[in-house]
């Protein structure tokens, strides 16, 4: 599983002269056999005029001898000499897709990393709740908390509190376990995701005991509350995986939508705490001013860097720096990119979003 340490080394990665081969791949063998990706994967390194090289040839022959095709997706970097190769299997498909460049090509990893990050789910019942850990896509722990069983009392096997008048005193026994194995799987719940960095939290069960188990969560796990789902407590972690990451997708959806929303208000304010457009947003990003950077998924675009400053320009009309002092570059955006998190700022990979797209299809919520 990729940790933070290995995309720094990613992001700082410096190829010289040598080519980088960054390879994103759907490795759901529900969808495509092996063979055919494999193939697709041939086509891909052919059309980048690279099948030749070394790093293509270390790419084939990990696909042939080394991946176990257990994962939905992977990405994979090297050089086109195969000094330099590093493969990261994924629990989250990629769409299929294959850069070169100077450096690694990151955006597809920066928008997993922004969306599957550390995210928890709580199944909970009348009598206990289960507890979930997952980080891009995959299960980090799983704990649980088990009450008693309120059944036994409609049986009659649980307390002496049955009333006079028909079972009305058991009922009433009844509701009041439920309520404080509610309470106690609340608190273990709090205990359980006490430190680990959970962003957002799903819970499944019934609609009533969600409802009710939910207002007795504390505030700080209430407020990464990002919605629900009908599941029986039996259900096998496969299936909770699942059942979250398409709750998850939806509820980056939303996210997606509302940041965008902010970006456009804030470019269009007086104050301009937002800037759309690849110019004015190359100039910020240059300028360090940028907070947010938003991208379309899929957005390229040639450009210029002055690599000792970081000056980014696509339009060399706009840039106070001649051409000789400029390296060009093929994609301008990954630089933007590269340029972004180096100086502590955040980037949003944005899919399907035809508001950003009529606006350039680029933006940057600022710092200033």
């Amino acid at each position: 599983m990729l940790k933070q340490e290995q995309f720094q080394e990613l992001l700082t990665f410096e190829s010289g002269p040598q080519p980088v081969l960054s390879l994103y791949l759907d490795t759901d063998t529900s969808k495509e056999s092996m063979e055919t990706t494999k193939l697709q994967v041939r086509g891909m390194l052919k059309e980048s005029g690279l099948e030749q090289t070394a790093g293509a040839a270390t790419i084939e022959k990990y696909l042939d001898h080394s991946y176990d095709w257990t994962k939905p997706g992977i990405a994979m970097f090297t050089t086109a000499d195969g000094r330099f190769f590093r493969d990261y299997p994924t629990a989250v498909s990629f769409r299929n897709r294959l850069r070169v460049g100077q450096r690694p090509y990151l955006k597809p990893l920066t928008h997993l990393l922004d969306h599957y990050a550390h995210y928890g789910v709580i199944l909970a019942d009348r009598v206990g709740a289960k507890f979930y850990e997952f980080h891009l896509g995959e299960l980090q722990a799983v704990n649980g908390y088990l009450g008693e069983d309120s059944r036994k009392i409609k049986k009659g096997g649980g307390s002496s509190a049955v009333g006079m008048r028909g079972g009305v005193g058991g009922g009433r026994r009844e509701d009041e376990v439920m309520q404080r194995n509610l309470r106690e799987a609340a608190a273990a719940a709090q205990q359980f995701f006490a430190n680990k960095p959970i962003r957002r939290l799903f819970l499944g069960g019934t609609a009533e005991t969600i409802a009710q188990f939910r207002e007795l969560l504390p505030k700080q796990l209430q407020s990464t509350f990002a919605g629900s789902f009908a599941i029986d407590m039996n259900a096998n972690e496969n299936e909770v995986r699942q059942r979250s990451l398409s709750l998850l997708e939806a509820a980056n959806i939303e996210r997606e939508n509302k940041l965008v929303k902010e970006l456009l208000a804030a470019a269009a304010a007086s104050g301009k705490n937002g800037v759309t457009g690849l110019d004015d947003t190359l100039q910020a990003v240059s300028e360090k001013r940028v907070k947010t950077l938003v991208i379309s998924d899929g957005f390229r675009a040639p450009g210029y860097i002055h690599r000792d400053s970081g000056f980014l320009v696509a339009n060399l009309a706009k840039s106070p720096l001649g051409e000789q002092e400029l390296t060009e570059v093929a994609d301008i955006i990954e630089e933007a990119v590269a340029n972004t998190m180096a100086g502590g700022g955040h980037v949003e990979i944005i899919s399907n979003n035809d508001k950003l797209e009529n606006a350039g299809r680029i933006g940057a919520i600022l710092r200033y």
